[in-house]
């Protein structure tokens, strides 16, 4: 009896097999082309990042930092969603909000001539600037403000509560589209926080 072309479809690659095929599509200490890369689709696969960075993989939080890593390393976001690209396979996973955590940061400078450099939960390392911009949204209802900075490839980096802390109080205001906003500087480029008019 022969399958139908979805069931077929439904099997999907494990983890292990991901990680092995990521290793070896791994080439120096770069990251791996995954834009070059447009492999087939495979299925979804139960692997999850919760809000707080923590991978989840069938429901069990994934132990090992070096394997987060490396998934972390072939990790896609293609029309609104998430992937893990070989270059053979491609399957979907579940993000709660950002894929990554940005845990720590240092500031250098003052004022417009500020760089904030930030280091993630998967050691990604990048200076906040025009090509990895620092965004802030606010929950409708609550008003809580959620920070997120650009990491690479459309994927951000959601900005861990203390490190956000530490970012205000180092903020100034500044002219922004037509209105005095309070923001951050980095590297020559300004971002807009809230409204001055609002604190």
């Amino acid at each position: 009896m022969t399958k139908s072309s979805s069931e077929q479809n439904s099997v999907t690659p494990s983890a292990d097999a991901l990680a092995q095929a990521a290793s070896a599509a791994a080439k120096g200490k770069g990251l791996p082309p995954v834009h070059l890369w447009d492999p087939p689709f495979c299925g979804d696969l139960d692997m999850r990042i919760a809000r707080d960075g923590t991978w989840f993989y069938e429901g069990t939080p994934i132990g090992r930092p070096a394997l987060v890593r490396l998934f972390s390393t072939i990790l896609k976001l293609e029309d609104g969603k998430y992937f893990l690209v070989t270059p053979v396979e491609k399957v979907g996973i579940t993000v709660e909000d950002a894929p990554f955590v940005a845990v720590d940061f240092t500031a250098q400078g003052a004022g417009t001539d500020q760089r904030l450099h930030f280091e993630t939960n998967v050691g990604d390392k990048v200076l906040a600037g025009a090509d990895h911009p620092i965004r802030v949204t606010r929950d409708a209802d609550t008003g809580e403000p959620a920070p997120y900075v650009m990491i690479r490839a459309g994927l951000e980096a959601l900005i861990d509560r203390k490190s956000f802390y530490r970012l205000v109080e180092i903020g100034t205001h500044a002219d922004h589209a037509g209105s005095r906003w309070f923001g951050l500087w980095s590297d020559g480029t300004f971002f807009p926080i809230i409204p001055s008019q609002e604190l």
